[in-house]
């Protein structure tokens, strides 16, 4: 008696594939997760960053210099709230100039800060 060829696949062949898929799928679902915590912290960083240039441009522009010394303080944008500490002198080698030194981070005190370092001609 003569036997035909069997078309399709063995299970056993269905079973390798569907390992093979199986492991494709979750190396994908790991890196979905890995971009989507980048994605937040990234998120985070460019909030704290235009945070600290929206102080900083204030405090350009502000026709008066800021008091000498430190002062810190909230401020919200966006809908969240940023702690920012500011330290302002006159170093002795950039010739009457101001340096202002800010820092920002979450009012909660979570996360890392953002630091600039700003020189404001003298009057």
């Amino acid at each position: 008696m003569e036997r035909k060829a069997a078309n399709g696949f063995t299970l056993i062949e269905m079973l390798v594939a569907l390992a093979i898929f199986a492991l494709a799928a979750l190396a994908l679902l790991r890196m979905e997760g890995a971009a989507i915590s980048r994605t937040a912290d990234l998120d985070q960083r460019v909030a704290l960053e235009v945070t600290a240039q929206n102080l900083a441009a204030e405090w350009m522009s502000d026709p008066a210099a800021p008091a000498l010394g430190e002062d810190s303080g909230i401020v919200q944008n966006a809908g969240r709230n940023f702690a920012w500490t500011r330290i302002v002198d006159r170093p002795e080698e950039l010739s009457g100039a101001t340096r202002i030194l800010l820092s920002v981070r979450q009012a909660d005190g979570q996360g890392s800060a953002v630091s600039f370092e700003i020189l404001r001609a003298a009057p």
